[in-house]
């Protein structure tokens, strides 16, 4: 088990090594496993890059992101623009069902709305505009209305962790209520815990993945 000298050390390390962050003005804290960034950076993109870098390293328990977003002069875009730009990158997207999200922009802030299928429908309409130029943060508000349930969901979810190679199957619990998938038990990583949560996302039927699994 790292110390929390070390593990900030390696969380430093890892956002000086990804390639998509620009770290000068980043601020590592770590106490009792638990990261946090603080400071700020010129984009979005970058916010969520550092947020993704931190939970790779091994032995984060948690990652609490303070991280502002402060735009450059050239990244500066007014509100009307960016939602006119989200709007034609949602539609581009061919994963998502046309005209089922909206957007709404208050001072670079996006908020999408509206209801999907899937999950995956979920994240690819906030990856269509997390990039966009002008954006400060993302706001996902579109629910998951599944077209079909399945009534083995919890056998399903057990066996995609079971082919996942970085996920020990055996140490985690799947419960079913309702569409909302609920995982406990323990993992050695934050990335094995994040790995299990995705399997349980990608079953057909679940709404809410609630992830209880320790690090």
């Amino acid at each position: 088990m790292s110390s929390d000298t070390e593990l900030q050390q390696k969380i430093i390390d890892e956002l000086d090594w990804e390639p998509s962050v620009n770290s000068h003005h980043i601020n590592v804290a770590v106490k009792d496993g638990i990261a946090t960034l603080s400071g700020y950076v010129t984009r979005f993109s970058d916010k969520k890059a550092a947020e993704q870098s931190a939970k790779r390293v091994a032995n984060v328990k948690a990652v609490v992101d303070e991280l502002q977003v402060k735009l450059d002069g050239s990244s500066k875009r007014s509100d009307l623009e960016i939602a006119e730009v989200a709007l034609t990158a949602l539609r581009a997207n061919a994963t998502l069902p046309r005209d089922k999200v909206t957007v709404t922009v208050a001072d670079g802030w996006v908020t999408l709305d509206g209801k999907v299928d899937w999950h995956y429908q979920h994240d690819a309409a906030e990856s269509s505009v997390r990039n966009l130029v002008g954006v400060k943060d993302v706001v996902n508000k579109i629910e998951i209305k599944p077209s079909m349930r399945v009534a083995d969901v919890k056998s399903k979810i057990y066996q995609a962790l079971v082919r996942n190679a970085q996920i020990d199957a055996s140490k985690i619990d799947v419960v079913i209520d309702h569409g909302v998938a609920t995982l406990s038990g323990k993992v050695k990583s934050w990335a094995e815990k994040e790995q299990a949560g995705v399997a349980a996302w990608s079953a057909p039927g679940v709404t809410i993945v609630k992830n209880n699994i320790a690090v």
